[in-house]
């Protein structure tokens, strides 16, 4: 399947690694840029393997647990469209922005 990111992703993505080399230095970014991608992968060739969101029909979920973040996205046709990008320790997203 294509992969596609909303601009929520896009921005969380750039945040992401932003803060990582900040706090953890590049090695630790590369890394965590590194599954990352490997996720998004895995999601593109299993779009029906996140757990779903019952609040949110037609989201999904999967949880990136080594690095404790969330990759929100929704599969629709042969799109999956990343919707966020969020650590665990944030308040639950709600959609939007």
């Amino acid at each position: 399947m294509k992969v596609d990111f909303a601009p929520r992703a896009s921005r969380d993505l750039v945040k992401i690694g932003q803060r990582s080399r900040r706090e953890f230095g590049p090695a630790v970014a590369a890394k965590l840029e590194t599954y990352i991608r490997a996720t998004v992968a895995r999601i593109a060739a299993m779009p029906e393997s996140g757990e779903t969101v019952p609040e949110r029909p037609g989201v999904r979920v999967i949880a990136l647990v080594r690095y404790l973040f969330r990759i929100f996205y929704a599969p629709i046709g042969d799109i999956v469209t990343i919707l966020n990008i969020r650590h665990t320790a944030r308040k639950p997203w709600r959609g939007g922005d």
